[in-house]
């Protein structure tokens, strides 16, 4: 269960920035998007709107990169630079480290976990578990020097070990992880699930080809897009591998759909004429495939999903359908959390989302990315004679005061309509 993140110096984001999953208080609308485990709450999801440009993907890139810089930094050359991508707008920014932080809930256990890092080093890097009463260090690190806590779960050899092998280059926790020390195995387990989709390059991520050969999840798809009434009966993938010459091999997939055959006079028969999907179906079609794999794979596993521009191809009903999932406790009984950017504003008004779990990003005067909840949206006037400020109300047209430009985070065009009046086209003379 994923609680929070933050991130300062990445990108388009200069000072700190909090995406919070914690359900915000004395907030009673859609109180069944609250998931729960052990003593924790948190939200099934979030969705991120903003201008073109605003920096909300990279918000969610950070998170993406979070999760890479875990699984690689252990297990690259010692001379490998880490994906160090600061915020340049502000002098002497490029010299501070980009930071990470993350808390999340594995078994009985809340963890805050963080790193700080440039091109060349990991500065710092922290580890608190909180299980019953308060927060402990379960190791520290600055520089050089690592301080590991008599509570991190794991022998004195073997953390020693850690100590002595971890890199400058690669994160402490990422060497305990290779070393077998229980605690990080636990934490990485808990990031396995932890996975981002571009939904413009869907096709491109690890999804729903990959986990063909799982039959469970085949037969998930399967019914998945069956659902969506694309006139798809049946969905068939072939993997072969090709030896290119004795040492390498090449894998070929082809995908391909089955439709019901008609008669001349327009009924069904019997048979079914089967197709290659990737050249036959529509850009819709093909994303939702693509999208269901990593859809189903969260659900089943009570994962964490982001998805950048998820609205991507897909008809807007589409698109409420595979947040719906999420929402649904019955289509998500394993608590899985789907953090998604998004232009489609006919989802302030359809899905059944909270205030709290609609974030807004947009740029501040020196152009850093900032992101606030509408849970945190208030209003200031006078009330009755006197000065009050007010929160939105749960049943406010979202989407209208959005468009209106209530809450931010929209296109400021500037001085467009007098680009209209003033644009003059010129008849090209024969």
């Amino acid at each position: 269960m994923l609680l929070e993140f933050k991130v300062s110096n990445c990108r388009s984001i200069g000072d700190e920035q909090v995406i919070s999953l914690i359900p915000a208080l004395k907030q009673k609308d859609h109180a069944q998007n609250i998931i729960r485990h052990n003593r924790y709450n948190a939200l099934n999801a979030i969705a991120l709107y903003g201008a073109n440009a605003s920096g909300k993907s990279n918000i969610l890139k950070a998170m993406s990169l979070l999760d890479k810089i875990i699984h690689i930094s252990a297990r690259t050359a010692s001379t490998t630079k880490l994906p160090y991508d600061p915020f340049l707008l502000r002098e002497d920014w490029i010299n501070k480290p980009t930071t990470f932080e993350i808390m999340f809930v594995v078994g009985e256990n809340r963890y805050r976990y963080g790193f700080a890092f440039n091109a060349d080093e990991i500065q710092k890097e922290w580890l608190f578990r909180k299980r019953t009463g308060r927060e402990v260090n379960l190791f520290v690190r600055e520089g050089d020097t690592i301080d590991v806590a008599s509570g991190y779960n794991g022998t004195n050899k073997l953390i020693d070990a850690a100590i002595e092998a971890t890199r400058t280059n690669a994160l402490f926790l990422s060497t305990c992880d290779i070393l077998n020390i229980e605690e990080a195995k636990a934490i990485m387990k808990w990031f396995r699930n932890f996975n981002m989709v571009d939904g413009l390059n869907a096709d491109k991520s690890f999804g729903t080809v990959e986990l063909w050969d799982n039959y469970e999840l085949r037969e998930k798809i399967k019914e998945y897009m069956s659902s969506l009434c694309l006139g798809i009966v049946d969905i068939d993938v072939e993997k072969k591998v090709e030896e290119v010459n004795s040492n390498v091999q090449k894998q070929s997939i082809k995908v391909s759909s089955k439709h019901q055959l008609y008669s001349s006079s327009t009924i069904s028969t019997d048979n079914l004429l089967s197709w290659n999907f990737l050249e036959k179906e529509s850009a819709g079609t093909k994303q939702a495939f693509h999208l269901s794999g990593n859809i189903l794979w969260a659900l089943a596993n009570g994962g964490v999903l982001i998805i950048d521009e998820i609205e991507a191809k897909l008809h807007p009903i589409m698109t409420l359908n595979t947040i719906e999932l999420f929402l649904n406790k019955q289509s998500n009984p394993n608590n899985a959390q789907l953090i998604f950017a998004t232009h489609d504003t006919n989802l302030l008004s359809y899905a059944k989302l909270r205030r709290d779990q609609i974030y807004f990003a947009e740029k501040n005067k020196w152009e850093s990315t900032e992101v606030f909840s509408l849970a945190d949206f208030v209003y200031f006037g006078e009330k009755y004679g006197e000065f009050v400020s007010e929160k939105e109300r749960p049943d406010t047209d979202k989407e209208k005061r959005y468009i209106e430009g209530r809450y931010g985070a929209v296109p400021v065009l500037g001085d467009f309509q007098n680009f209209i009046r003033k644009i003059q086209w010129q008849k090209e003379e024969k």
